[in-house]
């Protein structure tokens, strides 16, 4: 029997069957929703400097969320005046990216955790003629992910099927204590791939979820190729 899935006030979907959690942050209204409609609008995003910029700050604002859900301790500032305790981190994030679509929203997130470790992996979709397609890996430079706080960012989670092999293939540099993947915009077929496919305490970020999926696995409404829209077209 299939599960109900729903949304709730606070913008997280969940499932019964999992205790995976999808926070959608453009469902309570703040900014991010103008950086969302900005990097969608097909006159706006013509503008590279400012669709990079854009997804930076959704970047940024995920950032924000995710280090509220951190560990934190309580260290002695010395001011001019006295001492003031401050609660502060007790530990920093790895925060990794898919290149190349991924920069602008890695730099958004690092703008933040600005002592983050760092991962990156070249991940692509090799077509072939029936229309399928395979995802293909050709770099990896990773920290030890052992017992760390793993943030994974990638702007457009369509399928899910990159994200899944770059999360498994980044495994072999140790098991995160937790994984967060964030993502502008994502489909709910890849919402749903990602949650079957990975383990049930990630957790996803996501500006907005679009239902629709177009045989070349492009999300609808979406925006297009977040890739070529901020750095050119490819070959």
């Amino acid at each position: 029997m299939s599960r109900a899935k729903h949304y709730t006030l606070t913008g997280v979907y969940s499932s019964e069957t999992t205790s995976t959690m999808v926070h959608i942050l453009s469902e309570s209204n703040s900014i991010i929703n103008q950086f969302l409609a900005e990097i969608r609008d097909v006159e706006i995003q013509k503008d590279r400097m400012r669709f990079r910029r854009n997804i930076e700050r959704i970047g940024e604002i995920a950032a924000i969320e995710i280090s509220k859900t951190m560990p934190y301790v309580v260290k002695d500032v010395t001011t001019p005046l006295g001492i003031a305790p401050v609660s502060v981190p007790s530990e920093q994030p790895v925060v990794g990216t898919i290149l190349r679509a991924g920069l602008p929203l890695h730099t958004g997130i690092l703008n933040y955790f600005d002592h983050a470790d760092n991962a990156f992996v070249s991940a692509y979709r090799k077509h072939h003629k029936d229309g399928s397609f395979d995802i293909r890996l050709d770099y990896m430079s990773s920290p030890s992910l052992e017992g760390r706080i793993l943030i994974l960012a990638d702007p457009m989670l369509a399928t899910g099927s990159s994200m899944v092999v770059t999360f498994k293939e980044m495994m072999q540099h140790g098991k995160p204590k937790h994984t967060h993947i964030v993502a502008c915009l994502a489909s709910a077929q890849g919402v749903e791939y990602v949650k079957s496919h990975l383990p049930s305490d990630i957790t996803l970020w996501v500006g907005a979820v679009d239902e629709e999926l177009t045989a070349q696995s492009y999300i609808v409404p979406g925006l297009g190729d977040a890739g070529d829209l901020a750095y050119g077209t490819k070959e």
